[in-house]
């Protein structure tokens, strides 16, 4: 099972997988009665999921079923594709919960903006620019986001905002009111890169569409590889995700026991597999420790996380997170602090804490539309009887980057962390440990 978070999983039919959207602008294509009819299947799906699997059968006082109609009506209006998906979307979103929310279709291209956007507290900064794209010429690292195409940008939205703009609408311009941090404002309109495919993948027949799956599935194994780095007695292990098996845990753990102090650098890490967090708590621990109770539908087993007994890492563990550590890296964080077991320092983490499973639906014989639906089924409720979800977990160590940080590259926590386990390293340096790398285009 995995704790889902704001990521989408997706999978790739063994089949032939015609994409639902084929144009470069689905914004202005239309919907005939057959586009028509496909989504408002996917709301049927989407009610359907959630009445078999959603953990609250209450559903936080959502008539579902009212609601239901409401967007059926609304998607028999719809002017376009886009709109129509958004509204299924929109569905789920009413039951306000992080882990429950729609996988659409994928699309045969991809969209870069050619910049990131992160919160640093409650304001969204550009945090990193895409050499040899259109925004390499008009936006920077620590330039303040003041608006979003019109949209104001903000901790309630920001993740609401990420996932319609990248999985449900991605568009081929975005705009932008920016603050640089000299205080100078600025509008920019940012054209993004695309990456034309395939509109249809044959992975049964064709070696060219089997050879560029696996290289994708390399590409982004390679960029959620944990990293680490020795400096003395300090091992630092930079996680992207928790997507390790127990002998790769195990593995980290081996390097760390030969050093003092360990860092763990949790920060962008989106969470991911529940036996990996067990994994994870239960080689820094000497004992059993219960990580939550789980609250759904049924009674469930609470979340156990085994000790590995004498082989269990016994030095000193500062973990690292920020406004981006989402689910299982949040629960982590937690049980460091709930157990005294770690230090936490950075930003406020997402409150994207869950557990959810995703259920796979799928359109057509012949041609085939795959889509999905990630459903939560546990609460998680911690040692002090208080959920992380919306909430997060606040740091014992609060230390914001600031604009001229992200500017020239420094990273100001990791060199605290790196103070506080005895080693004297200027931000700048820190900020050049675990260099950025971007996915392909």
């Amino acid at each position: 099972m995995k704790l889902l978070p704001r990521r989408l999983w997706t999978s790739l039919w063994i089949a032939v997988l015609l994409l639902l959207i084929g144009e470069t602008s689905i914004a202005q294509q239309g919907m005939n009665s057959g586009d028509r009819e496909t989504v408002r299947q996917m709301l049927r799906d989407a009610r359907e999921a959630v009445k078999k699997n959603y953990y609250d059968t209450k559903y936080h006082g959502v008539d579902l079923d009212a609601r239901y109609q409401q967007y059926d009506d609304r998607i028999k209006a719809a002017p376009s594709l886009n709109e129509g998906m958004r509204l299924v979307a929109a569905f789920l979103s009413g039951l306000k919960d992080t882990h429950t929310f729609f996988v659409p279709p994928s699309r045969p291209y991809r969209f870069d903006m050619g910049y990131r956007m992160k919160l640093i507290g409650d304001t969204a900064f550009v945090s990193r620019v895409r050499p040899g794209t259109d925004a390499e010429q008009k936006v920077h690292p620590g330039d303040e986001i003041t608006a979003f195409d019109t949209y104001s940008v903000n901790r309630g939205d920001f993740s609401d905002l990420s996932y319609s703009f990248n999985a449900l609408m991605p568009q081929p311009r975005t705009e932008l009111d920016l603050r640089d941090p000299n205080g100078a404002t600025r509008h920019v309109s940012v054209d993004s890169k695309m990456r034309q495919g395939r509109k249809t993948l044959n992975i049964a027949d064709s070696s060219a569409d089997i050879d560029d799956y696996i290289r994708q599935e390399e590409e982004e194994d390679h960029l959620v590889r944990s990293r680490f780095l020795e400096v003395g007695d300090v091992a630092i292990w930079k996680m992207p995700e928790f997507n390790l098996d127990d002998s790769q845990v195990d593995h980290g753990f081996d390097i760390a026991r030969k050093h003092q102090v360990l860092i763990l650098d949790l920060r962008e890490d989106p969470g991911g597999y529940t036996n990996t967090l067990e994994r994870m708590v239960g080689n820094v621990m000497d004992h059993d420790v219960k990580i939550s109770d789980r609250i759904g539908r049924k009674v469930l087993k609470p979340q156990l996380a085994k000790s590995v007994g004498g082989h269990a890492f016994k030095g000193k563990i500062i973990v690292l997170v920020d406004s981006q550590s989402a689910s299982a890296a949040e629960l982590f964080a937690r049980v460091m602090q709930l157990e005294n077991r770690g230090t936490v320092i950075g930003d406020r983490t997402s409150g994207s804490v869950m557990e959810a499973m995703h259920y796979s639906y799928e359109q057509g014989l012949q041609t085939v539309i795959a889509y999905g639906f990630s459903v939560t089924e546990a609460d998680l409720i911690m040692k002090d009887g208080n959920s992380l979800e919306h909430a997060g977990v606040t740091p014992d160590v609060v230390l914001l980057p600031t604009p001229q940080d992200l500017a020239s590259g420094r990273d100001p926590v990791l060199a605290r962390a790196m103070e506080m386990a005895g080693v004297k390293m200027d931000p700048a340096d820190a900020g050049k440990l675990f260099p950025f790398e971007w996915q392909p285009l």
